[in-house]
């Protein structure tokens, strides 16, 4: 329209603009853009922000997206707007800028057609078409009235965050994010200089001086920023993609058990070995992790998590309405945010063992707490004694990552009830085990065997209890601890930090799967998890090796570290070559509350 902004603004948000005077000029249009690219249809008639054409058009996450008056479809999306366009959606002789909004009439179609067209959530933002001068007007006047990019700044942060991050991070760090914006930096960038960050601070606090301790400090709040700014960034700029889906979900796991390390090591320069207490903080605060991951899977749309019935839901509810207890709750839990500036404060005042044992403290009660809350509710939600969807059932399975061992068992065992009794079974027998026999002696191997077997039978029937969600938390206890107590108690040198890397290793494995099933992909191929041999091959192998090798001076260490080193190269070498195909999801995980 004479004197409109609407090409302008389109052409800064990465479109090139071609005028349609007809509807029946659509088809030779789209036909000229090449398949591979998106495409937006947009009513010259629109008045609204840029910034809610942003949302429509942008968004690189949906196959198709639409507001009011404005309409994009990717690739994958363009042959139903084919279909569409040729199917009469149209009055054949009326020009573009007529009553009907031909944008809204093609996103119906297609939707009509399967495809799942996304509806962004515009908030106070406009975005209409005025169908005369009056409606013209107080649409303008609404726009007026609106900071288009305040908005877009307040939308850049988490809904839901942590205390510290949204009361001491986020108020400085959206502007960050806008000014990596505007000079171009990517998420992506952002994401690793906050690796890099996080690795310099593990390095200064291996010093073991109070100078590199304090450095530190500093240098891990830094990386928090870093990490909240990348975020914000792609929320800000609406820069979603597969690489960043990967980086976000792993490096934060990275920094931290990598900060850990290097507290271990600087406490090892002033002669405090705390190793055991830096690998039990990685396997508590992993398992958190687990816990979380699956009670989410097991409750997914359509069981649990839609009906909310639970008297402990409604108590939880019930306390939200009460402002203070929602930020009180939130820091109970010690999120990322808490964690790490109680981690950088007391690194920075304090010593490597005051820094573990506050955290495991912490750490111990935020699992406790939040494992308790979830029990109940799966018990008491009237929702979770209905079966579970198959879905449910199928993600729970692959997030065990049982080995050929247990896939052996389960094939050949009969389905017995109450899976998370036998898997707690094994569990305790197996740790017990660890605790109490001598490490060389042949009584470990067996309650290995008996863990194997076990987990077996726990996996043998669909996972679709209401508690059956405690299954894989479970076995990654049994492993993780089990690594821990023999490295422990082999009085063997390096055995410790040779388990920290096993452990390491494995859990990005475990992370790993935890994405790719919350991507929609599915777990890592069957053959990865055959060749690393499950959690009870794994288990099983490491009990074999310190029976055998415990006694040999550093023998059980240079093979845990041989076994850590393989699994990581195995596994490392397969997620990176999946999460930079095309068959990865384009997603952007928000991640654990910061």
């Amino acid at each position: 329209m004479p004197g409109s902004q609407l090409g302008p603004d389109l052409r800064t948000l990465g479109f090139d603009v071609q005028q349609a005077l007809l509807p029946d000029d659509l088809p030779r249009l789209l036909a000229e853009v090449p398949a591979g690219q998106r495409v937006a249809l947009v009513d010259p008639r629109f008045l609204g922000h840029v910034h809610a054409l942003r949302l429509a058009l942008t968004d690189p996450r949906f196959p198709a997206a639409s507001v009011p008056g404005a309409l994009t479809v990717q690739a994958e999306a363009r042959p139903a707007l084919t279909r569409a366009l040729a199917g009469g959606t149209h009055a054949p002789a009326a020009q573009v800028g007529t009553a009907s909004v031909l944008a809204d009439d093609i996103a119906a179609a297609i939707e009509a057609d399967g495809v799942a067209v996304h509806h962004p959530e515009l908030g106070s933002l406009v975005a209409t078409v005025p169908v005369d001068a009056v409606a013209a007007d107080a649409a303008a006047r609404a726009v007026a009235a609106v900071d288009d990019e305040a908005v877009r700044l307040r939308n850049a942060v988490k809904s839901r965050d942590g205390f510290f991050t949204t009361h001491f991070i986020s108020p400085y760090s959206r502007y960050i994010a806008r000014w990596c914006a505007r000079r171009g930096l990517t998420p992506n960038q952002v994401t690793t200089a906050s690796l890099i960050t996080a690795l310099i601070a593990a390095g200064c606090a291996a010093t073991g001086t109070r100078g590199g301790y304090v450095a530190a400090g500093v240098l891990l709040i830094l990386s928090f920023v870093l990490d909240c700014t990348d975020g914000q960034l792609a929320r800000y700029s609406l820069q979603y993609s597969t690489m960043g889906a990967w980086l976000d979900a792993t490096f934060d796991r990275a920094k931290e058990y990598a900060y850990y390390a290097g507290l271990a090591l600087g406490a090892a320069r002033g002669g405090d070995d705390v190793w055991a207490l830096a690998l039990g903080a990685m396997v508590l605060q992993t398992c958190r992790h687990v816990v979380d991951f699956s009670f989410n899977e097991a409750h997914v749309v359509g069981t649990d998590a839609t009906a909310n019935t639970s008297p402990t839901a409604a108590l939880s509810d019930k306390l939200d309405s009460v402002g203070w207890t929602v930020w009180v709750r939130r820091m109970i839990v010690l999120p990322i945010g808490e964690r790490w500036a109680m981690i950088a404060v007391l690194t920075a005042v304090t010593t490597p063992r005051i820094v573990f044992y506050a955290l495991l403290i912490g750490c111990a009660f935020a699992a406790c707490y939040t494992t308790a809350g979830r029990v109940l509710r799966s018990l008491t939600s009237r929702a979770s004694r209905a079966t579970r969807t198959d879905r449910a059932a199928l993600a729970l399975a692959e997030l065990a990552d049982s080995g050929p061992v247990a896939q052996l068992v389960a094939a050949r065992a009969p389905r017995i009830p109450g899976a998370p009794v036998v898997a707690a079974v094994g569990a305790v027998a197996l740790i017990a085990a660890a605790l109490t026999q001598p490490v060389g002696s042949g009584q470990m191997i067996v309650a290995a065997v008996f863990y194997a077997v076990l987990s077996g039978l726990a996996v043998a029937r669909p996972l679709k209890g209401a508690l059956d969600w405690l299954v894989p938390p479970l076995f990654r206890v049994a492993e993780y601890c089990t690594v821990l107590i023999l490295a422990a108690r082999s009085d063997v040198s390096g055995a410790l930090p040779a388990a920290f890397g096993l452990v390491g290793a494995v859990a990005y494995h475990h992370y790993d799967t935890v994405y790719r099933i919350k991507g929609g992909s599915g777990a890592p191929p069957k053959w990865l998890v055959r060749l690393i041999g499950g959690h009870e091959g794994r288990t099983l192998v490491v009990a074999v090796l310190a029976a055998v090798l415990a006694t040999r001076d550093t023998d059980f260490t240079l093979a845990l570290t041989a076994l850590a080193a393989a699994i990581a190269l195995v596994v490392l070498v397969e997620s990176i070559r999946f999460w930079v195909s095309s068959g990865a999801p384009a997603v952007h995980d928000e991640g654990e509350t910061a």
